[in-house]
């Protein structure tokens, strides 16, 4: 049905009831029969249906209605909308692989599997074309041809561009920072926990306060008992 206005049943009552057009003119604006206009007009077709004003909602001119109201031989025409909607935007699909490619995207995918670790499942399946089954057997060695798989750069077997490779393994790395946080504080490297390490110093071990005095004030208090037995023989 091209060139028929929005909902041509309701738009033929509305003309029907609010119109002098014949027939004729009514059923070829509206792409129907013209039977099932006269129905329309009798009650026998359309009889639940609200009529719908093509005037308001921009479908026809008033000027247009009175002109073939004029003339019974005139045929309505279909008001050209002045509001432009833009083109929907072409929804990007599963990427497509040639045939000739498509034995190839195992070894893409062990590649990217062992030289990208950071990159999630559904990138990997974004850039080769490949399925999730697929993808889980060729981690898991599980693939039907494993023992054959030798990994290739899926740019170089022309199964994606170097851009998309790039834009996904920036957009991995961008998120590996934030889960890195999440799980927390890491161990240690081996370098620093294995090297050798000097002789601990008192304040490495006992922390920045006051080292103990405690050989300090035993020789005090040895001296004092000395001094008093010292005082008691003179007095004697």
């Amino acid at each position: 049905m091209s060139n028929a206005p929005l909902m041509p049943k309701a738009t033929a009552v509305w003309l029907v009831e609010n119109t002098s057009l014949t027939f004729d003119q009514i059923a070829d604006f509206c792409k129907l029969h013209p039977l099932e206009v006269k129905g329309i007009a009798d009650g026998e077709v359309a009889a639940g249906i609200k009529g719908h004003d093509p005037i308001t909602s921009g479908q026809l001119t008033r000027e247009e209605i009175a002109k073939g109201e004029k003339m019974t031989e005139y045929r309505l025409n279909l008001a050209v909308s002045k509001v432009r909607l833009p083109e929907p935007k072409k929804q990007r699909g599963p990427r497509y692989t040639p045939l000739s490619r498509r034995q190839d995207r195992p070894n893409a995918i062990l590649w990217l599997v062992r030289n990208h670790p950071e990159l999630k499942d559904a990138q990997i399946m974004r850039l080769v074309g490949t399925t999730k089954t697929t993808l889980q057997a060729i981690r898991e060695r599980t693939h039907w041809n494993s023992a054959a798989l030798a990994p290739m750069d899926p740019v170089t077997l022309g199964l994606c561009s170097q851009l998309d490779l790039d834009l996904e393994v920036n957009r991995a790395a961008k998120d590996r920072p934030a889960q890195a946080e999440e799980h927390g504080a890491t161990l240690m490297p081996a370098e620093i926990t294995t090297a050798p390490r000097g002789p601990s110093t008192h304040q490495e071990v006992f922390g920045s306060g006051p080292a103990p005095q405690r050989e300090e004030e035993e020789q005090l208090d040895v001296e004092s008992v000395f001094g008093k037995l010292k005082a008691l023989k003179t007095e004697d």
